[in-house]
Order: C-alpha cells, then structure tokens, then sequence
C-alpha cells in the first residue's frame, strides 16, 4: 500500500464512516464471542471459530482503513492545480472523436465504475494525470485502442 493515499473529502468521510461500522461490528463480534465461546469437554465449537476468524479480518480492514486516514492527503480546490488533470478532477472526454463522457479521478478506495469515478491507477486514469485541455491520448481495451481528446478540466 502507497504512502500518502490521495482522497477527496468525499472519499475521506466515506472511508471513515465505513471504519467507524467496523468497529461496531467488531464489539458485535466479541460480544458473540464471549457468548458463544464456553467450551465444554469437546473444546470450542465452529461458531466460536468461525466468529474469530470473521473478527481477525475486520481488524485487519479496521487497521489498513486507519493507516489510510492517518497518511491520507485530502485533495481540495486549492491543493488542485488548474487545468491539469489529478486526483480530485472531473474531466469531460470525447471518445474516439464522437460520444463525450465525463470522469472523476479518484484514488483506488474511491473509485465505483457505475459513478464513472475512475482510479488514478486505472489504465485511463494514469493515461490521463498530467494531461491538460484539448490534448489526446490512446489506451488500450479489449476492443483495441481508444482516443480520447480531454475537452474540460473541473
């Protein structure tokens, strides 16, 4: 996982409410436990296993989720530079000359294809930081190469 993660305050909220629900199921989770886990001569019992292992994986999220927040930079209007694509950006493309579509750049843990919020790591996404208005680029899909030709930066 990289340093510095870069989210929009969106994003930034959106992590911390769902770090926030994991520690709430984590108390759940050990309250559970304790219930469930008085062993009786044949040792403990699958629920008590089970319910261990659900709660190793909800610390181990809960502690990537605050390595995140703490490191995270917040990307904000003044922090973007403009007319250049970023992190935080929503950038409007024409496709292969005809169809236009727009973009929000967004780190890995924000992205959600159906919102067209597209990963900085994405193959467009990487393909498109830096880049400024009116200029073009091509990436590679399934159907072959694509033109895109950046028409606003927001």
């Amino acid at each position: 996982m990289k340093n510095n993660t870069q989210l929009t305050q969106t994003g930034y909220q959106q992590l911390q409410g769902e770090l926030d629900s994991l520690k709430i199921k984590k108390e759940q989770i050990i309250t559970e436990i304790e219930e469930v886990a008085q062993p009786d001569e044949s040792g403990e019992d699958g629920l008590a296993t089970q319910l261990k292992e659900e709660l190793e994986l909800i610390l181990d999220k809960i502690e990537q989720l605050e390595h995140v927040l703490e490191t995270a930079q917040i990307i904000t209007k003044g922090t973007k530079k403009a007319n250049v694509v970023q992190v935080g950006t929503t950038v409007k493309l024409k496709i292969s000359g005809n169809s236009i579509k727009q973009f929000s750049i967004v780190s890995d843990l924000e992205s959600d294809p159906t919102q067209n919020k597209i990963s900085d790591s994405s193959p467009l996404g990487l393909a498109l930081l830096g880049k400024k208005i009116n200029q073009s680029i091509e990436v590679d899909a399934p159907v072959g190469k694509i033109t895109y030709k950046i028409v606003d930066i927001k």
